[in-house]
């Protein structure tokens, strides 16, 4: 495991405290969560327990309010010991925030009975049908990669507005159906099945959120942390689990190198081996500098009433798009040299290979369109994106 970073927090155990407890479960059940095709009932139960699920809820509603920092500080220790644990823990967390920007009566309506309720999500508005009613938008169509649905009773889902443009919709579980899709090569415990509503349902306007209020970061929560992009985090949500699984990864390495071999210092000894280790454990510490400063950065602004420049917004949005990349090949360089143990199905090298591989498929991880706007950016040209 990286080096705690010891963040303070008055008046309650730090989120990093509070998971310290779970995470041999999480380790036990991660073979579960993969047979299963998602994490099992008993971990959610468990992480729930920890306040991950509320952490970024206003305290009004029951939530802790923790910092970015906070937070991240516990979800890489959750994601040193599955993947898709940490997956659905960050995506399921996240959506507390897109709510606490959102209409005060969409919080109540989610949260006024239990503020650990869960949300999952889908945002693609490729199969998304919108019709403007009196009040609100009825709202039909298939959506997927709903991660951690099976555990939700809500749902949030993009979709476009006829002569406006992009809104989330928040959705009661009664609204829509879960169908099971989630037969994949990789992150198999996150369960990202699809979304369904074949009739249209009604969405009150208020159980709606304008991108273009997101990327205006439109709040009226008291607590500054509220002005940071919602998109910022969300980024980083999906794509901050791969550093911890690298970091695994390279547990995984080495005590397969130990115990594979008839004598183990001879693997020390070994340039080849010892480099690609070396590397390896770098490129997380790089990857996980960035994400700290970055957030550093974003909390010192908000705190201070500073705008955020938009370059710099563009900036951490294409760094957050990078780690995947950066963490492929860093679970390749000890893959390619995994030996034969790592062949068999079950491997627990291969298994975070393959969650880290797949990973790169959800387009917040695809670094190329981030990279070419915050290039354009540096030339002089406007963004060309609304979700940083």
């Amino acid at each position: 495991m990286s080096e705690a970073m010891n963040i303070e927090v008055s008046g309650r155990p730090s989120l990093l405290e509070s998971v310290q407890p779970i995470l041999d479960l999480i380790s036990e059940q991660a073979a579960l969560g993969r047979q299963q095709r998602q994490v099992s009932d008993e971990v959610v139960e468990a992480i729930r327990g920890t306040g991950m699920m509320r952490a970024f809820l206003p305290a009004q509603w029951g939530g802790l309010e923790a910092t970015p920092q906070e937070f991240f500080e516990a979800h890489l220790a959750i994601a040193e010991r599955d993947m898709s644990t940490a997956w659905i823990t960050g995506i399921i967390a996240v959506h507390a925030y897109q709510l606490a920007i959102m209409n005060e009566q969409a919080l109540s309506d989610v949260y006024k009975d239990d503020p650990d309720t869960c949300i999952s999500s889908s945002y693609n508005p490729v199969g998304a049908k919108v019709e403007v009613a009196d009040g609100g938008l009825m709202l039909s169509g298939r959506w997927g990669w709903s991660s951690g649905s099976h555990h939700c009773t809500w749902v949030l889902l993009g979709g476009i507005v006829p002569g406006e443009g992009y809104r989330t919709f928040l959705v009661p579980r009664s609204d829509y159906e879960i169908e099971d899709t989630w037969f994949v090569y990789g992150l198999h415990g996150t369960g990202s099945n699809d979304i369904v509503i074949d009739e249209p349902v009604f969405v009150p306007d208020y159980r709606t959120h304008k991108r273009i209020d997101g990327f205006n970061c439109v709040h009226d929560q008291k607590n500054p942390m509220y002005a940071i992009p919602w998109a910022q985090l969300f980024a980083r949500i999906v794509s901050t689990p791969a550093i911890g699984a690298v970091r695994h990864a390279v547990d995984v390495f080495i005590d397969n190198a130990s115990s594979s071999s008839s004598d183990p210092t001879k693997l020390q000894g070994d340039p080849d081996i010892t480099q690609r280790v070396a590397q390896t454990l770098n490129d997380a510490d790089e990857m996980e500098a960035v994400l700290f400063r970055n957030l550093d950065r974003l909390v010192d602004a908000v705190r201070s009433g500073t705008e955020i420049p938009m370059i710099d917004r563009v900036k951490y949005r294409y760094q957050a798009g990078l780690v995947i990349d950066r963490m492929i090949t860093a679970v390749d360089r000890l893959f390619d040299v995994g030996g034969g143990r790592s062949v068999f199905e079950g491997s627990e090298l291969q298994n975070i290979w393959r969650d880290i591989h797949i990973a790169r498929a959800h387009v917040a991880n695809n670094p190329v369109p981030f990279a070419r706007n915050w290039g354009a950016m540096n030339m002089g040209a406007e963004t060309a994106d609304e979700f940083v």
